[in-house]
């Protein structure tokens, strides 16, 4: 889809053709554009069926909100789900809470399960902000943006301005693709919002963040090549970013979760954000939402899961090597790329059974939202053939297979099994006192 169809996409007649495109979602293909090429050009057709299936997929990220955008292949890939945009307004409004007068902005302290009852005591930050630098503008806002200036310099199809905008910022975007950048427009014409949003063609690194109150940046993570893991190879290029972080008072920077530790600025705060179990992003913030000093760490570490809101940093806990327990608890996501394990084990008041894997283990059920919990029905060396005759023994036909530390290829291993039975377990292959080890378990059952 190029500039000039999706732009005839806009007009009356185009927008005829997507409603009659979305109409025939689900319909074969070529069936579908050969209905509508009886009323519409080639050019208008495609662009009006790719946006109907592309809303479709957009419908995941976005709920029903993506019956009314528009998106690109990659933009609907990359954009941020709404929910985690919605995480991240809310952190970006605390600034208008006190702007300008040095006081909390709640970026400390304990939510959801992760209390002083049975969960590993208090969890958080619990400074104040007001010494992190202050935010121009001045009154309390109610706990919303309103007022707050903020700079989007990737916008892509507006995912996370939309999120600014609804929570009361005042964004102005920019993005160097002409396409995207006519999709974002599109979007914010679509969901109302234009009075608080503009968005524009332009490269970030023109961009002055000194005027605003808050830089947000979501660098492109795709080369030519494909999906890329390496920040010096994100686009904007990582010097420009690093030089827009310097200059924006507070800035939030959006990165994948592998990011490596070195390219976390000084000072930052890195929040890993898990979405119902799968880590989505790291989100850097810079300035006032850095969260408390880091002391002697370069930064700090917070982990979030969503859509509860709990959300977990550093507390100095050490966690214990010792046997194998009856229980085994694999930490979500987040926490492990927190390195937060050590939290997570003082809250199911448990161990390490190999001091460089992320299995807890302890001897007692704990229910918590941090860790996925399994009684450990039997323990082995590493053997497929052991495994097979304890799998048939219990009549198990369908195995849930996890590994850490552990190079077997899980889809082989589950063909020479070759089982077959009305019973079901969770295989974990990992090591234990550095020994290849098999545990066969079955899931706890526990509120969280």
């Amino acid at each position: 889809m190029d500039h000039d169809a999706f732009l005839e996409l806009l007009t009356p007649r185009g927008q005829q053709a997507l409603a009659e495109a979305v109409e025939l979602a689900g319909a074969d293909p070529v069936a579908a554009a050969t209905r509508l090429r009886k009323t519409y050009d080639a050019s208008l057709t495609s662009a009006a069926l790719t946006q109907a299936k592309l809303r479709e997929r957009g419908r995941a990220k976005f709920g029903d909100d993506a019956a009314l955008m528009y998106f690109t292949p990659h933009g609907v890939e990359q954009a941020t789900r709404r929910e985690v945009a919605e995480h991240r307004a809310r952190r970006l409004s605390l600034l208008t809470g006190t702007t300008g007068e040095g006081g909390t902005i709640g970026n400390g302290g304990m939510t959801g399960d992760v209390g002083p009852a049975g969960e590993g005591g208090t969890i958080g930050n619990g400074g104040t902000a007001g010494n992190r630098g202050a935010i121009r503008g001045g009154g309390t806002t109610g706990g919303v943006g309103a007022g707050l200036r903020v700079v989007d310099v990737c916008s892509g199809v507006g995912g996370d301005l939309i999120a600014l905008a609804r929570a009361g910022c005042s964004v102005d975007a920019v993005d160097t693709d002409p396409l995207t950048v006519a999709v974002a427009q599109a979007n914010v014409d679509a969901l109302g919002l234009s009075d608080r949003v503009t968005v524009r063609t332009a490269d970030a690194a023109t961009v002055d963040p000194a005027a605003y109150d808050v830089l947000f940046a979501d660098p492109a993570r795709r080369t030519a090549k494909g999906r890329t893991f390496d920040p010096n190879a994100y686009s904007p290029a990582w010097p420009v970013i690093l030089d827009l972080l310097a200059r924006a008072p507070t800035a939030c920077l959006k990165v994948a979760p592998g990011i490596p530790y070195e390219f976390v600025p000084q000072g930052a705060e890195a929040e890993w954000v898990s979405f119902k179990g799968e880590v989505k992003e790291v989100a850097l913030w810079t300035g006032a939402l850095a969260g408390a000093d880091p002391g002697a760490e370069r930064f700090t570490r917070r982990a979030t899961l969503l859509p509860g809101g709990s959300t977990l940093t550093a507390t100095g806990a050490r966690v214990p090597v010792g046997p194998m327990g009856r229980y085994v608890y694999e930490p979500d996501g987040a926490a492990i790329r927190a390195h937060l394990v050590a939290e997570v084990a003082a809250m199911v008041n448990g161990r390490l059974a190999d001091p460089l894997i992320a299995y807890v283990t302890g001897d007692e059920p704990v229910a918590t939202a941090w860790a996925s919990g399994y009684e450990v029905d039997e323990v082995m060396p590493f053997s497929v053939k052991k495994l097979r005759a304890a799998l048939r023994a219990r009549r198990v036909g369908n195995v849930t297979i996890k590994k850490r530390a552990s190079a077997v290829d899980i889809e082989r291993l589950r063909s020479d099994l070759r089982l077959s039975g009305d019973k079901s377990a969770v295989v974990i292959l990992t090591r234990i006192a550095d020994r290849p080890s098999i545990l066969i378990c079955t899931p706890l059952e526990l509120g969280k």
